[in-house]
């Protein structure tokens, strides 16, 4: 009896171990692969369970059993059984996006904003800078508050007018040159990593080619410097609107969504 005791325990704590490693080895795939594989914490501790195990079969099985002196092997089988696990379930799980024919018709929300133009004052036709500062706080703002979706060249009723006014400002009027104007303003007045974090698409409505460009979640707060010397802001989403925080607010809000950690 004491035998099979000890057998007992003796593989509990070999579960134990292969539990805590595969939920370990999960959570450190998920931050290294990024936005590359959209998985929550449940998720990705149960593709790291199930990767370990599997890698650590599969290589008893090439090796006819298992010892110590093969724990590199495993290791390694482990990480990729992981990484082959996370990405089928994240293939499987993720949600299809929204067209932005059916965003129009969602109309504004705290995920989505309406932009007449990216770069033309309506009312003078001229370019403005105050217009282009705009965008960027949009963008910020989405990324702050999880991400959304901005549409140029679409009214707030939802009217799609085009490119066009934004398009004269150009050396070139094409949407190569349009994407490359957007992301350099973004670079600029966000940073190179929030510039990054943006899919700038270019589809047609109502026979109006519009820009949807859609915002990831931000990793950490993404501030806007409106110009050289000026002072940093940080903007969120509240409801539809776009609103700035004050440095207390948007310090607690940063510490609260991302945690102190991301702050340094």
């Amino acid at each position: 009896a004491p035998r099979y005791v000890g057998r007992a325990m003796n593989l509990s704590v070999a579960i134990l171990i292969a539990l805590v490693f595969g939920a370990g080895l999960g959570l450190l795939m998920r931050q290294l692969m990024g936005r590359r594989v959209r998985l929550g914490w449940a998720e990705a501790v149960l593709s790291g369970i199930v990767g370990s195990e599997l890698g650590i079969m599969v290589l008893a099985i090439i090796r006819g059993g298992y010892a110590r002196e093969h724990w590199p092997g495993a290791l390694v089988a482990s990480v990729v059984s992981t990484v082959i696990v996370m990405s089928i379930l994240g293939y499987f799980t993720r949600r299809p996006q929204p067209s932005a024919a059916e965003l129009v018709a969602a109309g504004e929300s705290r995920a989505l904003e309406f932009k007449s133009t990216a770069r033309c004052n309506l009312h003078t036709g001229q370019r403005d800078d105050k217009i282009e500062l705009v965008v960027s706080k949009t963008v910020a703002a989405l990324a702050n508050s999880g991400g959304g979706d901005l549409l140029i060249g679409v009214e707030d009723d939802g009217n799609p007018r085009g490119l066009d006014d934004d398009l004269k400002f150009m050396k070139e009027p094409d949407y190569d040159r349009y994407e490359l104007w957007l992301r350099d303003h973004l670079s600029r007045t966000l940073g190179a990593t929030a510039a990054a974090d943006v899919e700038v698409t270019f589809p047609v409505l109502d026979e109006q080619t519009i820009c949807h460009v859609r915002i990831l979640p931000a990793k950490r707060p993404v501030f806007l410097t409106p110009a050289k010397g000026q002072a940093v802001q940080m903007w969120v989403r509240v409801g539809n609107s776009t609103r700035q925080l004050g440095v207390d607010e948007a310090m607690s809000y940063a510490a609260d969504r991302w945690g102190r950690r991301r702050l340094r």
